[in-house]
C-alpha cells in the first residue's frame, strides 16, 4: 500500500511579504497529479495546513479546492490539526467530511480511533495525533506531568492498547505533529525556536509500522519508520538548502517499509543568501546565478552604503531581506544579540535575564519551576483564546 506524506503547507503564509498563495496553489496542483500518476492508496497530512488560526479567506478557499479535488480521485486523505492551525475551526464539518474520504483528526480525545484501509495483505489502521498542548490535554490522557513526551506517550498507549484489539497482522501508520530528538529545526518554525517546545524521543512511536510526522520544515529521516516530510515550500532564508519533498512511502504486507521516495515539490524561486562587501556583491561574476533569486543580503562594509537596497536590486531585483555585519565589530563573546537568542527558548532566555539582573547566579530550581508554569500557562490561555475567538 503506497502512501503519499506532507505537512506543514502553512497556506496563507508569506515569504518576507511575498505573497505565496500561487506557489502554494502549484503545489496542490502538483500533490494531486502525483496522487493520480504514482497511483497513491492514502494521502497524509500531519498538520499546520494553515499558518495560523484564522487564515485569510484566499488560503480557505485553496484549502476547500485542495479537498474537493482529492475527494474527487476517490484516494483517503487522513489530515491533523497542528500547532498553527485552530483544531475546532479545521474539524468543523469532520463527520460529514469523512464520508467524502477526508478524514479529519483534529480532536486528542480521538486519537485511538482510527481510519481502516484494507489490501490484498489484510488491514492498515491509520492513526491521526494533532497537536497536543501539555497544559490542555493532561487530564485528558491521564499523564502525570505537563511535558508533550508525557502527553505523546500517553496518547500512544491508547492507540497501542487499540491496534493490540484489531486482528493479528493489522499494519499500522501514526500522523503526529512533534519535534523529535534528532530533527534539525530552522528559523521558520516560530514555536520551536520561540515557544519553548521540547523534544520527544522517537521511541514515543514505538509498536507501530511508520510514523509520519510534521512539525519541522526539513525534510528527514529519524530513521526508517519515523520520518518528517518537511514543508512543500521555503519559508525562511534558513531553508536555503532543503530539497523540499514529499515522501512516498509503500508498505509492505508484513508492514516493512517495501520504498521511501523523495518526491520533488515545485520550486517558485530560488534562495540565496550573500554576504560581503556592497561593490564585491555587485561586481563579483560569482553570484551571476544568484541574480533571479530571493536574496538575503548582510552587508559587511566597515561604513554603511548609501541606498544598498536600491543599489542592490539593480543586480538582483527580488532581494528580501538586507542585513548589517560590519568588519571589524566587536560584539559581546563575538556573537550579535540575535544570534546569541536563536534557538534559544523563551524559557531558557528567562532565565538568562535572571541572571543577568542578579549580575550573577543562575535562577535555581524553583524558580525555574515558576518560570516553566508560567509560560505553561500562557500557551494554554493562548490556545482557549483561539479556541473560543
Amino acid at each position: 500500500m503506497k502512501f503519499l506524506h506532507t505537512s506543514d503547507w502553512h497556506l496563507g503564509r508569506a515569504f518576507h511579504r511575498v505573497n505565496l498563495l500561487g506557489a502554494q496553489a502549484a503545489f496542490v496542483d502538483h500533490l494531486v497529479e502525483t496522487v493520480r500518476e504514482r497511483e497513491v492508496d492514502a494521502v497524509l497530512v500531519a498538520g499546520d495546513v494553515y499558518d495560523r488560526a484564522v487564515p485569510p479567506l484566499p488560503a480557505v478557499d485553496l484549502y476547500d479546492r485542495a479537498l474537493h479535488r482529492l475527494a474527487d480521485l476517490g484516494v483517503p486523505t487522513v489530515m491533523i490539526s497542528g500547532n498553527h492551525d485552530s483544531a475546532r475551526r479545521l474539524g468543523v464539518g469532520a463527520g460529514l467530511i469523512g464520508r467524502a474520504g477526508i478524514h479529519l483528526r483534529t480532536d486528542p480525545a480521538g486519537c485511538a480511533d482510527p481510519v481502516v484501509l484494507a489490501d490484498v495483505h489484510g488491514e492498515v489502521a491509520l492513526y491521526g495525533l494533532p497537536y497536543l498542548e501539555p497544559a490542555l490535554v493532561k487530564d485528558e490522557f491521564g499523564a502525570e506531568k505537563v511535558s508533550h513526551e508525557a502527553v505523546l506517550g500517553a496518547a500512544m498507549d491508547r492507540i497501542r492498547a487499540d491496534l493490540a484489539t484489531r486482528p493479528p497482522g493489522t499494519r499500522s501508520i501514526v500522523l503526529a505533529h512533534a519535534f523529535v530528538t534528532g530533527g534539525q529545526a530552522s528559523d521558520s518554525e516560530r514555536d520551536i525556536t520561540v515557544g519553548g517546545v521540547e523534544a520527544v524521543p522517537a521511541s514515543v512511536f514505538d509498536g507501530v509500522d511508520y510514523a509520519a510526522l510534521g512539525h519541522l520544515h526539513g525534510c528527514q529521516t529519524i530513521n526508517e519508520r519515523v520520518r518528517y516530510s518537511g514543508s512543500p515550500l521555503a519559508y525562511s532564508f534558513s531553508e536555503v538548502h532543503h530539497r523540499k519533498t514529499m515522501w512516498l512511502i509503500e508498505l509492505g504486507a508484513q508492514g516493512e517499509i517495501a520504498g521511501a521516495e523523495r518526491i520533488a515539490t515545485p520550486v517558485p524561486r530560488a534562495l540565496a543568501r550573500l554576504r560581503g562587501r556592497l561593490d564585491d556583491l555587485l561586481d563579483d561574476p560569482a553570484h551571476a546565478a544568484h541574480e533571479d533569486a530571493w536574496v538575503e543580503a548582510t552587508l559587511t562594509d566597515a561604513v554603511r552604503p548609501d541606498d544598498p537596497m536600491a543599489r542592490l536590486a539593480v543586480r538582483f531585483p527580488h532581494t528580501l531581506s538586507l542585513a548589517f555585519d560590519p568588519e571589524g565589530r566587536e560584539e559581546e563573546d563575538g556573537a550579535s544579540y540575535a544570534q546569541r537568542l536563536r534557538g534559544r527558548s523563551d524559557q531558557q532566555i528567562a532565565e538568562d535575564f535572571v541572571a543577568h539582573v542578579r549580575g550573577g547566579g543562575h535562577a535555581n530550581e524553583a524558580e525555574r519551576a515558576v518560570l516553566q508554569g508560567a509560560f505553561d500557562d500562557v500557551r494554554a490561555d493562548d490556545s482557549r483564546q483561539e479556541t473560543h475567538r
